[in-house]
Parts: C-alpha cells; sequence; structure tokens
C-alpha cells in the first residue's frame, strides 16, 4: 500500500517539473543503509553499487544505436526468513543479489519534432552461484520524445520485462525542462528515475535525486533454489555536487530515504503480469516467506562522466 502511494505522487509531481543537452556516458553509485524489519527490531546492512556505461553511434542525422551495459549488485546482511513464528538468517550465498544488463536499441527522429528510442534489455539476475535459465530475463523500453522548444521535451511511454514471478509493466511519464538563465533543470522519466538540479555556481548545484525499480533475482545457491527475490524499490535524496573539467567529471553526495523491500517466494508463487505495484494472477501475499522490510535512511555517492550534446 506504501509503495502504491508513492508512486501515484510521483506520478503527480511529474506535471509539476529539458531537450537534453548532456549525455551521462559512465556512471557509478554506490549505496548504504540499514534497514529494519516491520515486525521487529531485526536490522540488516544493505549496500548498493550501480554501474552504467552508455556508447551512443550515430548512423544517419537521424537515427542512432545507443549501446550500453549496467551492472547492478546488493549485498544483504541477511533476509529475515520465516518458518511459522521463527525466524532466521537465510543463507549464505544468496546474500549478494547481481544484475547485469546488455542495452542495445536506436534512438530515431520521427519528424515533426517528434523521436522515439527503443531498447532490448536482455540481462541475467540472480546470486550467480549457479548460472542457469531460470537467472536469464529479458525487457523492453519504448520511449517517444516530443520536443517543444530546446528548453522543454514531453516524453512518455512503458517499461516491460519477463520476471520470476511473471512479467512488470511500468507506463512512463517524463519531462526535461531547463530554465532560461541554465542554472535549473528537470530531467524526469517517472517513475523509474528523475533529477532537479540547481547551480548555485559554474561548479556546485543542489538538487533531488529518484531510482526506483521492480525487479526480480533469482536464487540458485543449491540450498536457495526454491526461492527467487522480490525487489520493490524507491530511493529518494538530496544532493550536493560538484563538477571538475567543465562539469565533464561531477561527483555527487547523497542523503535521503531507501523504502527498498526484499521480498521471497517460493518458485511456484507466480503472479501472471504486475503493473507498477499491482498484482494481476494466482500469487498471494501469504506466498511471502519473509517479513516486509521497514524504510530507512541511507548515504550515497555518485560518480559520473558526463558529454554535452
Amino acid at each position: 500500500m506504501k509503495k502504491t502511494i508513492l508512486f501515484i505522487t510521483l506520478f503527480a509531481c511529474a506535471t509539476m517539473v529539458n531537450a537534453q543537452d548532456y549525455l551521462d556516458i559512465l556512471k557509478v553509485s554506490h549505496s548504504q543503509a540499514t534497514l529494519g524489519n516491520v515486525i521487529d527490531s531485526l536490522e540488516t546492512d544493505v549496500s548498493n553499487t550501480n554501474i552504467e556505461l552508455y556508447m551512443p553511434i550515430p548512423i544517419t542525422q537521424k537515427a542512432v544505436i545507443l549501446a550500453g551495459f549496467t551492472y547492478e549488485k546488493t549485498g544483504l546482511g541477511n533476509m529475515f526468513f520465516d518458518f511459522g513464528e521463527a525466524q532466521y538468517d537465510f543463507v549464505d550465498g544468496s546474500k549478494n543479489l547481481i544484475m547485469t544488463r546488455f542495452n542495445l536499441g536506436m534512438k530515431i527522429k520521427h519528424g515533426n519534432n517528434w523521436s522515439g528510442t527503443y531498447v532490448a534489455l536482455p540481462k541475467l539476475a540472480s546470486d550467480f552461484s549457479n548460472l542457469g535459465a531460470d537467472d536469464f530475463q529479458i525487457g523492453g523500453l519504448a520511449l517517444l520524445e516530443k520536443k517543444y522548444s530546446s528548453r522543454k521535451v514531453l516524453k512518455f511511454g512503458a517499461y516491460v520485462s519477463s520476471e520470476n514471478f511473471g512479467t512488470t509493466v511500468t507506463p512512463i511519464i517524463g519531462l526535461w525542462y531547463k530554465s532560461k538563465n541554465g542554472k535549473f533543470y528537470v530531467n524526469a522519466t517517472l517513475p523509474i528515475r528523475a533529477d532537479v538540479n540547481y547551480s548555485l555556481t559554474d561548479a556546485f548545484s543542489l538538487g533531488a535525486n529518484l531510482l526506483s525499480s521492480v525487479k526480480s533475482y533469482n536464487l540458485s545457491n543449491e540450498r536457495n533454489s526454491d526461492f527467487y527475490v522480490q525487489e520493490e524499490s524507491i530511493r529518494l535524496s538530496a544532493f550536493a555536487a560538484y563538477g571538475f573539467l567543465n562539469d565533464m567529471f561531477i561527483v555527487r553526495a547523497r542523503v535521503g530515504l531507501d523504502t527498498t523491500d526484499y521480498a521471497l517466494y517460493d518458485k511456484n508463487a507466480a503472479s501472471v503480469v504486475q503493473v507498477l505495484t499491482k498484482q494481476i494472477g494466482n500469487r498471494k501475499d501469504t506466498d511471502r516467506r519473509n517479513s516486509e522490510f521497514a524504510a530507512a535512511p541511507f548515504v550515497g555517492i555518485d560518480l559520473m562522466f558526463r558529454l554535452g550534446l
């Protein structure tokens, strides 16, 4: 319920918040939080490291190949595994949830100030103990953009992905906006991500950041091969950023709220489709095998290599 309310709030924010004049070629992020348990006082340390690499390759005046790679690793202290009324530390070997993904697609100018971005997103998502077919998933992104001026672009589309629980569908709406003086910008692709930034000097800026996701990890460790983890994540943060070499290299320090939940399910518990947080299918709340994680503060740092366009 709390995630549904947050998603609705994020979509509402999209209506209040540029053509984008930069591209982050490389981004490395790390965050750290101590998440609690909504039932009792159990806590676990959670670390998250994300690396994103993008390589646009122009082929014509109207078409650009988009190639990239994403690596994400989440380290969990424990999973709050439940057997009846008892709770146990889940397993050695399944505390690292890893996702590796290739991003391959095209951005095409359709004319009349319309353009489209179409990307295939095959990935491996598991504990990487014994890789197999259940670790492979594939997704796709389709995003249309309407350029209204050099400072404003409207975006809408959808992200779809196969997951261990079935299929996730995420409608997308967003806006890129930049003020006349260039000090303020918003780059929002909601509910997946958003950046709001205000430059106090040529190098120093303050802002806010949103990152969210719904994805799953197959557990292939021999002791845990009957289970998968479904991650529903919303991380909201404020940041201070400093740019070097005319903002080619940017360092951001973040502090915020991590609402990520890591739900453990038997592999025979699956829903047909999930739209945002709404599940349509045969999986029940009682199929969950661990306790819900509670929201907590987190700290993080981003390192970005950015090119102007």
